[in-house]
């Protein structure tokens, strides 16, 4: 193959004399300029890199400036940026609402929105149904809606599917979760089966988070696209806490943890002979936001592109909260981010001394993460390069601070052929590749990759491994975890001088090697037989 023969130009390039396990293993990314990066775009002065805001214009100065300089195109319009239709729906937070003829306290008990332009929610005495998992999917023999009529009734909402709770039984994938056990697609079934609202019961092992991240998550204005069809679409939207379902379910004179149990091993649709009352107002506004868009031609085959994602966009700020009322995510994602920047500068450098790919690589950085991947679902309705030629997706999400290790991780490994590039790329710094350790977390469904996965393009989600490199490592790891605990969707999610990013100058040079590969040959990665999207782009039967 003539990959070795590029890979080996290309660390010249960069300046390397040996390819060993060194952090940059053949690459000089400039760490400084790395860090540089992560403390800016995660500064005060960003207010939290909110969409349509104040924050949002200083984040995309800052990128198309830095792209600019680096030395890559706009995209094909000749423009860095793309325009993201969006809306921002505002429920107050004084909520009148009663469950079983038991008023809820808002935050504490439950979260509610509405995705309509409407001024006002006023729901009277709506029949509460409990739909176990709330899950319609053929392919598992499962539907908890069969011959249910959801109109005028609110659906009361497990977290994850079936085979987290009961992972020996061979339902769906066991303790890994499918997209069925995401909160999107319960809103989705729900929105489709003709519901008036649906509420989901937060359990923190089973959605991977505590309540705090639903609470500052789900509060205040919640963004969606403005081309998103809200007249389909539920017309109440939510979370509660176990403990306030709990209490629901005895006032219906039912035991919660029986129907968990029994939600677990057969599909469940339970009236439950209470209702909901649910009274607030609401706004929306209507706004523009951007993806970034910078693009590296191909010296042959232009019009085949490989993508790196990863979101700008963080929580912005809350004015009701005491003290720090700004989210900075530095981890969440201004590191990502920062790490985007970093392989667009390698790629440069290896392009002006003649070593450019044969393929284009192109970097979306996109809004509305966390809202929904609203920024790359937008892109991937409406590609400013075919989906067709897109060959794959390496996403960038929250890179490792805890410095280097002994492995590498591939979230939902076994996916897609896009991986084994990721896995040459690893075995040259004598690493291993593992999967994740908490598959039913479901983090192949939750960061931007995902919105090219549903189109049948390889998209991969890597890095961090679990193992650090020695004795001095593991300390230090330890010590900074519980200094970032509960920091995810937090104000503590800050930069710190001291976090160790040698582990993350590892994984860029994996992405980065990966790519490299991929873009100097001719190869079309495909999802390989029973993954959920073999169908739409199956494997072709690569070997390196």
């Amino acid at each position: 193959m003539r990959l070795l023969v590029p890979l080996c130009m290309l660390a010249l390039v960069a300046g390397c004399t040996h390819d060993s396990g060194d952090a940059a293993v053949g690459f000089h990314f400039d760490e400084q300029r790395y860090r540089n990066d992560i403390k800016t775009l995660s500064s005060d002065a960003f207010e939290g890199r909110a969409p349509t805001t104040h924050g949002e214009q200083m984040t995309l100065d800052y990128l198309v400036a830095a792209f600019k300089s680096i030395g890559m195109q706009p995209g094909p319009d000749g423009s860095y940026l793309q325009k993201v239709p969006m809306v921002s729906y505002s429920a107050s937070e004084q909520q009148q609402i009663t469950l079983a003829g038991m008023p809820l306290q808002y935050r504490k008990d439950i979260i509610l929105n509405s995705h309509h332009d409407v001024k006002q929610v006023d729901i009277k005495n709506a029949p509460l149904v409990f739909v176990g998992y709330g899950i319609n999917a053929p392919e598992y023999g499962w539907n908890d809606y069969q011959g249910l009529d959801m109109h005028g009734k609110i659906a009361l909402i497990l977290v994850n599917d079936p085979g987290f709770a009961n992972p020996e039984s061979g339902k769906f994938d066991g303790k890994a979760m499918t997209y069925y056990g995401r909160w999107t697609y319960k809103y989705e079934e729900a929105s489709r089966q003709g519901a008036l609202g649906a509420i989901i019961i937060h359990q923190t092992a089973a959605a991977s988070y505590p309540w705090s991240v639903v609470e500052h998550s789900w509060t205040g204005p919640q963004q969606d696209l403005a081309v998103a069809n809200e007249q389909s679409r539920i017309a109440v939207e939510g979370w509660m806490t176990l403990e306030s379902a709990k209490a629901v379910f005895a006032k219906a004179g039912l035991t919660l943890d029986t129907e968990l149990s029994r939600a677990a091993h057969e599909p469940m649709q339970l009236p439950l002979a209470q209702t909901a009352s649910i009274k607030f107002t609401n706004s929306a506004s209507y706004g523009e936001s951007y993806n970034v868009i910078a693009n590296l031609p191909g010296t042959m085959s232009a019009d085949e592109h490989i993508l790196f994602t990863g979101h700008w966009d963080h929580l912005g700020k809350d004015n009701s909260l005491e003290g720090d009322k700004i989210f900075n995510g530095a981890m969440d994602n201004a590191s990502g981010v920062a790490g985007m920047l970093a392989i667009a500068r390698q790629f440069i450098a290896a392009a002006k001394a003649g070593h450019g790919l044969k393929r284009s690589v192109t970097f979306v950085v996109t809004t509305g993460e966390e809202q929904g991947l609203l920024g790359s679902r937008y892109y991937a309705e409406h590609p400013l390069y075919p989906l067709k030629h897109t060959i794959g997706v390496f996403n960038l999400d929250s890179t490792n601070i805890y410095g280097r290790t002994k492995d590498f991780t591939i979230v939902g490994k076994g996916k897609s052929e896009l991986e084994l590039y990721l896995a040459a790329a690893v075995n040259q710094q004598q690493r291993q590749v593992k999967s994740e350790l908490h598959p039913e977390s479901g983090g192949y469904f939750r960061s931007d990759h995902f919105s090219f996965a549903k189109y049948g393009v390889p998209a991969v989600f890597a890095g961090s491994g679990n193992e650090p490199i020695d004795a001095a490592t593991a300390k230090y790891k330890a010590q900074m975890q519980q200094r970032m605990k509960s920091c995810y969707h937090n104000t503590c999610d800050e930069y710190q001088a001291d976090w160790d990013l040698s582990g993350a100058l590892q994984d860029l040079a994996v992405y980065y090697r990966a790519a490299t590969m991929l873009g100097d040959s001719n190869a079309y990665p495909g999802y390989y037989e029973g993954t959920e999207f073999h169908a739409l782009r199956p494997a072709t039967h690569i070997k390196l």
